[in-house]
C-alpha cells in the first residue's frame, strides 16, 4: 500500500468534520487516520498472521464494515475483519513517544485485526442483532473499527490522565492526574482553572510516585445569586476551564493539555433526585444513537452536536444512552450545551463466568473513562433484566447485579446507580420502570396513589414482571418512568411501534396526552419518552431516522415541558397540508 503522510492536526476538523477525539485531555498537535484503508473479510476467522491476509478492498474509516458510509455495507455474518494503512510520520524530538489510539473497535482487537463473533451472546453487544436480518428490537451488527483512529506524539514523560469530582458541599474541585512514560523525579505540576468572571485557582503541586491527588478550594461566594453562575445545570451549563502544565527540575516544560470541569452535584433525597441541592424533575428521552449511513457511528461531530440540540428544543433536559457507550465527543456537547445523561452499559444476554468477567471489565473501563463529565449524572449496568434472565428466582443473579451496583458505587460515589432498570429491582438509588400502556388515562390510574408506594410495587407488573424484589426497601427511593411511549405514526414495511397513530394529528394529540397523564403523577421524579428517533424498523421516535420532526418542534416541546401550546399560524398550515395529503 501506498505510504501516506498524515498532517498534524491544530484545532482543525479532519475530513470528516471530527475534532480532537478526547474532549477532556487535549493536545494541541495529532493526527487523524480516519480516511480510506485497505480492508478484508475473514468470514471464519481463519488467518491469525497478516501475512495470511487476502486483500480485498478498501474501506472509509471510522465506520463499521456494515454501515453504508464505510463503502462496504456487508451486514452477512462473519468472524473477524482485518484493516492496513502505512503512515510515514514526521520525526519530532528525540525521546518522545507516538501513540495510537482506537476510539472504539468491536469486539477484541488486536493491531489491526478485529475479532467479533456474531453469535456470542455472552459478550456486551446491547442492540447488536445475532439473527442475519434485525428483528424485534435488535439492530445489525457493529465488527471492528467504529470510532476516530488518531495519533499523537508525546513527550517522554507526559500527562497520561486527569480526573475531576466537584464538591458543592466544600465549595471545591477534587483533581486526580497521573503521568505516563519515563518515570522522572522532581517534577511539578500546574494546574490553572478559568471561569466566565476570570481565573478562579492557578496553583502548582510537586509530582509524588507519578501522580498528584489535590482539593482545590474555591472563593466562596456566599450569596446564592454569585455562587449559583458558577454552577453547571441544563438551564445554565457553566464550564471551567483548566490547563495543566508540567514542568521539570530546570524549569523547563515538559508538557501541557487542557481540560474542562463544573460544579455540579446530582443526589437523591428520600423520593427526590436533587441537582445542586434542589429538587429536580428529569425529563428525558431514551435516545440509541444510531444513524441510517453510520449505523452506530455518527457521520460527523456535527451530527452529535445537532442530536443535543434537537433533544433540547424537544423540551428535554436529558437523554438516556441505552445500550450504548456513547462517543466522548457526544458527552463533549451534553457538557457544553447542557443535557443531562444516564449512561448505561449494553448487556450481555448469557449469564456465564466469562460473561460476568466481560460486563465488569468494560463497564470499569467504561466509568473511568467518563467519570470526569458534568453531563452523565446517573450510571446504569443492566437493564431489564437482560444477561441475568432468572433474577428473581436465582440468588446468583441477584448477587451479581448487586455486585455491579456497589462496584460502580465503589468506582463512583458521587453519581446514583440504578443497578438494574426497568423492573426486578435488587439494589438501586432510583427505581426505574418501564410501561409501554398505550392508553393515558390508565397510566395515570396505575400510578396516582402516592401514599401506597409499596401496593403498587407488589401489585403492578409492567411487562409481566415484578417492578421489585424487595418492595420495603424500595418505598423511601425516587420513582422514574424510565421507558413509556413508543408511538408510531402509520409504520409500514415492517416497522412497528408499541402503539400506533393514524396520522401525524393523532400522532400530536397521543403525545400530549399521554405527557398530561405523566406530569399529573407526583409520584415520579422523571420520565425518559421511547425514543429520540426512529431506529431501523422501530418506527417509534419522535424524529424520522434522518432527524424530522414528526410534529412542529414547538408543540411537541411544549407537551414535553407540561406548557400549553397555541399554535402558530405557520403550525396551522402544516395541520392543514397534513390533513390534504391524507384525504
Amino acid at each position: 500500500m501506498k505510504s501516506v503522510t498524515t498532517e498534524w492536526e491544530s484545532g482543525r476538523l479532519d475530513r470528516y468534520g471530527r475534532g480532537y477525539p478526547r474532549p477532556q485531555l487535549v493536545r494541541d498537535r495529532w493526527m487523524s487516520l480516519n480516511g480510506t484503508w485497505d480492508f478484508a473479510l475473514d468470514h471464519t476467522g481463519a488467518w491469525t498472521l497478516p501475512g495470511q491476509v487476502e486483500w480485498q478492498t478498501a474501506i472509509q474509516i471510522p465506520f463499521a464494515p456494515e454501515a453504508p458510509s464505510s463503502g462496504i455495507g456487508d451486514t452477512s455474518f462473519f468472524r473477524g475483519c482485518w484493516y492496513r494503512r502505512v503512515v510515514t510520520a514526521a520525526a519530532d524530538d528525540a525521546g518522545s513517544r507516538l501513540i495510537l489510539h482506537f476510539g472504539a473497535v468491536d469486539y477484541e482487537a488486536a493491531v489491526v485485526r478485529a475479532d467479533d463473533d456474531p453469535h456470542d451472546l455472552a459478550k456486551p453487544r446491547g442492540k447488536q442483532d445475532w439473527q442475519l436480518q434485525p428483528h424485534s428490537i435488535w439492530y445489525p451488527r457493529t465488527t471492528g473499527i467504529w470510532q476516530t483512529v488518531w495519533m499523537e506524539r508525546v513527550p517522554a514523560t507526559s500527562i497520561g490522565w486527569a480526573r475531576w469530582t466537584p464538591n458543592l458541599e466544600h465549595w471545591e474541585i477534587g483533581f486526580g492526574c497521573g503521568l505516563a512514560g519515563v518515570c522522572r523525579e522532581r517534577l511539578r505540576l500546574r494546574v490553572s482553572l478559568e471561569g466566565p468572571a476570570g481565573v478562579i485557582a492557578d496553583d502548582t503541586y510537586r509530582v509524588i510516585n507519578g501522580e498528584v491527588h489535590r482539593r482545590i478550594a474555591l472563593s466562596d461566594p456566599g450569596i446564592d445569586d454569585y455562587r449559583n453562575e458558577l454552577l453547571w445545570s441544563p438551564e445554565s451549563p457553566t464550564l471551567i476551564k483548566a490547563r495543566l502544565e508540567l514542568w521539570g527540575e530546570r524549569g523547563e516544560q515538559i508538557d501541557t493539555v487542557s481540560s474542562y470541569t463544573a460544579l455540579r452535584s446530582i443526589a437523591t433525597q428520600r423520593d427526590r433526585i436533587v441537582l445542586n441541592n434542589r429538587p429536580y424533575v428529569l425529563r428525558l428521552v431514551l435516545d440509541q444513537g444510531y444513524w441510517p449511513e453510520g449505523g452506530q457511528t455518527a457521520p460527523s461531530d456535527a451530527h452529535l452536536r445537532t442530536d443535543v440540540e434537537l433533544a433540547r428544543r424537544m423540551g428535554f433536559n436529558g437523554v438516556r444512552k441505552h445500550q450504548k457507550v456513547e462517543d466522548p465527543c457526544y458527552l463533549y456537547w451534553a457538557d457544553t450545551l447542557g443535557l443531562l445523561v444516564w449512561e448505561e452499559m449494553p448487556s450481555a444476554y448469557r449469564f456465564t463466568p466469562q460473561s460476568v468477567e466481560r460486563v465488569t471489565e468494560e463497564w470499569m473501563a467504561a466509568v473511568t473513562r467518563d467519570y470526569s463529565h458534568p453531563c452523565i449524572i446517573a450510571w446504569v449496568p443492566v437493564n431489564e433484566s437482560w444477561g441475568v434472565p432468572n433474577l428473581p428466582d436465582n440468588p446468583t443473579e441477584r448477587h451479581y447485579v448487586q455486585a455491579l451496583y456497589h462496584l460502580t458505587r465503589t468506582l463512583d460515589p458521587t453519581r446514583p446507580v440504578i443497578g438494574n432498570d426497568g423492573w426486578e429491582s435488587v439494589t438501586t438509588d432510583i427505581v426505574g420502570i418501564h410501561d409501554y400502556d398505550h392508553d393515558a388515562d390508565r397510566i395515570q390510574r396505575r400510578y396516582h396513589a402516592d401514599r401506597e408506594v409499596p401496593r403498587i410495587f407488589r401489585r403492578e407488573r409492567p411487562g409481566g414482571r415484578l417492578l421489585v424484589l424487595e418492595s420495603d426497601k424500595h418505598v423511601e427511593l425516587p420513582i422514574v418512568l424510565s421507558e413509556f411511549g413508543g408511538i408510531a405514526v402509520t409504520p409500514t414495511g415492517g416497522a412497528w411501534g408499541y402503539s400506533c397513530a393514524q396520522n401525524s394529528e393523532d400522532y400530536a394529540e397521543r403525545y400530549e396526552r399521554l405527557m398530561r397523564a405523566i406530569h399529573s403523577v407526583g409520584l415520579f421524579s422523571g420520565f425518559c419518552y421511547t425514543q429520540f428517533a426512529d431506529t431501523y424498523q422501530e418506527a417509534n421516535g419522535l424524529l424520522t431516522a434522518d432527524r424530522r420532526p414528526k410534529i412542529p418542534m414547538a408543540r411537541l416541546a411544549a407537551a414535553t415541558r407540561a406548557q400549553r401550546h397555541l399554535p402558530r399560524p405557520a403550525e396551522l398550515n402544516d395541520r392543514v397540508h397534513a390533513r390534504t395529503d391524507e384525504a
